[in-house]
């Protein structure tokens, strides 16, 4: 079936409207009307051709809310009205060690929900920026926030569980103290739920004017990162560090306030390399660099069902689908707070 959509041709091209297919249902498969859709700083990166590989044309789109409007006959978890989500992923290899513990994001045959090889037309699929989409019922989520809030639980699909699996991996929680890097699509998450979890928050912008709004979304402190005597008053005092900054910078920086045997973990992913950390920093206090990506499908069930428990969702600015060269162009100076949303009923005009 022919669907309404948005993207690109070229990497230089701005996304213009266009029309894709999309196929029937399988008799796994469930077909979704979207709703809304975030917009990550990952659909510029791969519509802009600054990751490698992108395939055209690029219809991005990871953060998807909206209704089950049909099922496969051999579906069960899911009926027709069912609020749901789609994240990262929509398939994987399903056998290898990876698919059988629910980590589905470090399969070596993880297929992304855009620009990921799959038998459908064109080639490679087409994400979230679109009127419908058809998933295998494995990679289905269920929503269980109030419909009200369905735009703002987009960004949790990818923003959400980003921030919510190396949170959970290393153990934050009550009696840990938490540094959040960047206050930003991911990192306005990541305070919310360290928040949640228990733990204790300090939040690190480069800005001073970020100071309230940091302590609004949880922060118990917050550290203006330029300024050396505050960053000093926290050296070797951090259980764990969340780096969700997407530009490259200096690491040794933060890596000097982890405690002994304490971790940092980097989820922003910038186009360039950081510049290599100083190994004595790691070294003398056996501390860790670590990366951590998304999370596996059962991990962002768990995130979402916690984020319904605790009230929690993205903050958002709406737009229309034909706002989204601006909204690139302003998330590039960082001018949202903090996540844009798409309203999809905008695609049909």
């Amino acid at each position: 079936m022919t669907v309404k959509a948005y993207g690109t041709y070229a990497a230089d091209k701005p996304l213009v409207p266009l029309e894709i297919t999309r196929r029937e249902p399988g008799p796994h498969d469930v077909r979704i009307e979207i709703a809304f859709c975030g917009v990550c700083h990952s659909d510029l990166h791969q519509a802009r051709a600054e990751w490698a590989g992108t395939q055209w044309p690029c219809v991005p789109g990871h953060e998807i809310v909206g209704r089950v409007s049909a099922v496969g006959a051999h579906v069960s978890g899911f009926k027709v009205g069912d609020l749901v989500g789609i994240g990262c992923i929509v398939d994987s290899c399903r056998h290898c060690p990876d698919c059988e513990e629910g980590l589905e994001n470090y399969c070596d045959g993880m297929v992304g929900t855009y620009n990921s090889p799959t038998p459908d037309e064109p080639g490679h699929t087409l994400g979230g920026y679109s009127q419908r989409i058809v998933v295998h019922e494995r990679y289905v989520l269920r929503i269980r926030h109030p419909e009200s809030q369905l735009a703002a639980v987009a960004p949790l699909l990818c923003a959400g569980i980003t921030t919510y699996s190396p949170l959970r991996h290393w153990k934050t929680g009550p009696g840990k103290k938490v540094g959040v890097v960047g206050i930003g699509g991911l990192g306005h998450m990541g305070i919310k739920l360290a928040h949640a979890m228990g733990a204790h928050v300090v939040a690190f912008t480069t800005s001073d004017s970020k100071r309230e709004a940091a302590r609004a979304l949880g922060a118990d402190e917050v550290v203006v990162s330029r300024d050396p005597d505050a960053m000093a008053a926290h050296a070797k005092s951090f259980d764990f560090i969340l780096n969700t900054v997407a530009a490259p910078h200096d690491l040794d920086a933060f890596l000097v306030l982890l405690k002994r045997d304490g971790t940092m973990t980097l989820v922003g992913a910038p186009a360039t390399p950081h510049p290599s950390p100083n190994v004595f920093n790691l070294i003398m206090k056996r501390r860790s660099l670590a990366g951590s990506m998304i999370g596996g499908i059962p991990e962002t069930q768990e995130m979402l069902d916690f984020c319904a428990e605790h009230g929690i969702v993205a903050d958002i600015e709406m737009i229309r689908v034909g706002a989204i060269n601006e909204a690139y162009d302003r998330m590039l100076k960082g001018d949202v707070k903090y996540r844009f949303v798409i309203d999809s009923a905008s695609l049909a005009g």
